[in-house]
């Protein structure tokens, strides 16, 4: 079995931790629904001042919501819309220091601050995106952003 990472733990070696973890838990699992499932729970409950973590998967049309951990979540955002729908659309990371100032900002949560957005490509494919939000402005560094980047890359290559 595995255990998930302490957050008091020194930072680098926390993230190293997460993705270790996020590694052993889809290794030999090849759902994708239950691999993006036991990553945002990871993600979650390792991260320290998050609100959610999640995903949307792209359904041809439009992203809909996945696994997630947090508060309820918009269901459909279209892209192009919202942090989550154009990172989609221009399938590159976003990421927001403060979510009042981007233009278009869907507040699933009005605690959400700031937000990290990943596109997911398989074989040049939008899958979907990870979704990261917390209720601290500017939250999240490029450690963290590199990170969530390696984890993304982890589950499409599974």
């Amino acid at each position: 079995m595995f255990s998930l990472p302490d957050r008091s733990t020194d930072l680098q070696i926390l993230r190293e931790s997460i993705l270790q973890t996020v590694r052993h838990v889809t290794e030999a699992e090849h759902d994708l629904v239950a691999n993006l499932a036991n990553a945002a729970s990871i993600m979650y409950h390792a991260l320290a001042d998050v609100n959610w973590s999640g995903f949307y998967l792209f359904d041809g049309t439009e992203l809909v919501l996945g696994p997630f951990h947090g508060k309820p979540a918009c269901i459909r955002i279209a892209l192009g819309r919202g942090v989550c729908g154009t990172a989609a659309l221009e399938r590159r990371t976003f990421v927001v220091p403060d979510v009042e100032a981007f233009p278009g900002h869907i507040a699933c949560d009005v605690a959400s601050r700031s937000e990290v957005v990943v596109p997911m490509i398989r074989a040049g494919v939008l899958v979907g995106v990870l979704d990261v939000d917390s209720p601290v402005v500017d939250r999240f560094s490029a450690d963290d952003v590199r990170l969530l980047e390696e984890i993304v890359a982890v589950l499409m290559s599974r």
